[in-house]
């Protein structure tokens, strides 16, 4: 069974709506619900798969604590791999690594990694 859904704490609920608004179709989720202390994405079409909560923190994220360490989206092919890196890089965010073969997971594994707006790393990875 997937795993029903995680919770991730941001900085700022309005900027990261609207972040992750602008790049969930890319990688198949879609808003589910919306509130003043929270939003969630789900995965688009009614497709099982994990649900994302969004809750506001006082605390910023440090990616060196203990706790999340990135976030990765299985795509369907290479294209949306590609699409989702160009879409992060217009939204201004850090792009850790271009997407590219990654020789050293089991392949085949093609992946992009970038930051949020809060410096959560997340990946856009094709088994294809």
């Amino acid at each position: 069974m997937p795993l029903g859904h995680i919770g991730v704490n941001v900085s700022d609920l309005g900027v990261s709506y609207k972040y992750y608004s602008d790049l969930m179709d890319c990688l198949g989720y879609e808003i589910f619900l919306t509130a003043d202390d929270q939003f969630a994405i789900k995965p688009a079409g009614n497709k099982i798969g994990t649900y994302i909560f969004f809750y506001p923190s006082e605390k910023g994220y440090e990616p060196e604590s203990a706790g999340l360490q990135h976030m990765a989206f299985m795509l369907p092919d290479r294209d949306k791999v590609e699409e989702a890196v160009t879409i992060a890089d217009e939204l201004g965010s850090e792009i850790v690594h271009l997407p590219r073969e990654w020789p050293e997971y089991p392949p085949p594994y093609y992946a992009a990694f970038w930051r949020d707006p809060d410096g959560i790393m997340l990946e856009a990875v094709c088994h294809k």
